[in-house]
């Protein structure tokens, strides 16, 4: 497991139970069933849980939604009102009078913009605050809103600007958003992945960046992403899997083509993917080929999301009215 690059806890418990056929200590799951949607709660209970599937303790909800890629404005607008409610949910519990919304990612590549394009359409009111002189409202939360960009372009570490920004304004909550990536190819932007344990930037397609969570900003953080590609070598150790399932079926049990088969475990088979793929294909990633209208449309759908959770005045007929 430790090879396939994924973001998405879920893909975390998949592999591991795919590999060992055993359900995982220390780790709870629940899933609830829409009519256009399943929520997913990975709760990661303990360190033998977090051990097992290499993912921190705290909550991980997944909203998967098949038709996201391909939803119309009733589709928008119900995930958004979904995803502010499983928001609120995390964050019932935490004080949050301020609240700095961080957009990760890359601006100049599309399948990495989903933080800076929802960072556009983010209701900021913080200035209203300070220009009136106000500690709260009934109907607004005080709102940041910004944009760090990455390392290759502004040359500072993506943590240092937050830290920085965080320690300057003192939020109570942080809420960044990042594109993530995922070992399928049907998850990729119909997946939406909510978590109070924070983001490592990167660590989606192997290039980890200085974690952003509660110990390292001082102040309890929620992440939420969207996968937008996939790793080259875990597709095509996907592909070799399907491959593998039909080619067992078309085996008699027992021969040693068969067993063969059988025997070649997920390590063996990655390794292998790698050690072809490298010479050609190194580092490379998939994403979909309409990626820039899928950012555009996800982007509004999070954005709505976050605004609805924030700000109590709000809801979907307002945002879809002024927020674009």
């Amino acid at each position: 497991m430790k090879h396939i690059y994924t973001d998405l806890a879920i893909e975390s418990k998949e592999i591991y139970h795919e590999e060992t056929k055993k359900e995982i200590e220390g780790v709870s799951v629940d899933v609830l069933e829409g009519k256009n949607h399943t929520i997913t709660t990975v709760k990661v209970l303990n360190d033998r849980g977090s051990s097992l599937i290499g993912r921190p303790q705290g909550s991980f909800i997944t909203i998967e939604v098949p038709n996201l890629n391909k939803s119309d404005e009733d589709l928008k607008d119900e995930i958004s009102i979904e995803l502010s409610k499983v928001l609120l949910s995390l964050i019932k519990d935490y004080k949050r009078d301020k609240v700095l919304v961080i957009g990760l990612g890359n601006w100049n590549i599309s399948s990495d913009a989903l933080g800076p394009k929802v960072i556009e359409r983010v209701l900021v009111t913080r200035h209203i605050f300070i220009n009136y002189d106000k500690e709260s409202d009934e109907s607004m939360v005080n709102v940041a809103a910004m944009s760090p960009g990455v390392l290759g372009i502004t040359g500072i570490e993506t943590y240092d600007i937050v830290k920085g920004i965080v320690d300057k304004i003192k939020p109570d909550l942080v809420i960044a958003i990042d594109a993530l990536s995922s070992r399928r190819m049907d998850r990729v932007s119909t997946t939406i992945q909510i978590t109070d344990v924070g983001i490592t930037p990167g660590s989606g397609v192997g290039n980890d960046r200085q974690g952003l969570n509660k110990e390292s900003l001082g102040v309890p953080i929620i992440s939420l992403g969207i996968p937008t590609v996939v790793n080259a070598a875990t597709l095509v150790n996907d592909t070799m899997d399907l491959i593998i399932g039909s080619l067992k079926n078309e085996a008699d049990v027992g021969k040693e083509f068969y067993s063969l088969l059988d025997q070649l475990s997920t390590e063996d088979k990655y390794s292998l993917i790698e050690e072809v793929l490298n010479p050609y294909m190194a580092n490379v990633i998939v994403t979909p080929k309409d990626i820039n209208v899928l950012i555009d449309d996800l982007s509004i759908i999070v954005a709505n999301g976050i605004n609805i959770a924030l700000h109590p005045g709000i809801g979907i007929r307002d945002v879809n009215r002024y927020i674009r």
